[in-house]
């Protein structure tokens, strides 16, 4: 069984950083994608970025590109999205995910975090 858990969310100004962190259980970690996802009230959970088992191939969604970085580290079991230039938009619970291939759909996933809030003001 995989278990995720996210950290790092919280309230910021908007053009400011944050830095979400997913801890993720089980020995198989450096064989999952790795994703986030993030849902607005009232709103579908939607694709943010995503990273293959590797570390090589990042993928972003377009309202996202050139702010948000994805990253992992396999050796200890953790997937992180720095966050910068923040607008209120942004603002979401978001989801750390794992699955078997670097999709941008839900589906495509296994595994879930319970999910961090990111909260930014204007």
């Amino acid at each position: 069984q995989v278990q995720l858990v996210e950290s790092g969310g919280g309230l910021v100004q908007a053009g400011g950083s944050l830095r979400l962190s997913c801890a993720v259980s089980g020995r198989t970690f450096g064989t999952y994608a790795m994703g986030w996802f993030r849902q607005a009230p009232g709103k579908e959970r939607e694709f943010v970025a995503a990273i293959n088992w590797s570390g090589a191939s990042t993928y972003y969604a377009d309202a996202v590109k050139g702010r948000f970085t994805i990253s992992r580290d396999n050796l200890k079991n953790t997937v992180s999205l720095q966050m910068n230039s923040l607008k209120p938009e942004d603002t979401a619970v978001y989801y750390c995910t794992a699955g078997g291939v670097p999709g941008t759909m839900a589906v495509q996933y296994d595994y879930w975090g319970q999910g961090t809030q990111v909260t930014v003001s204007s």
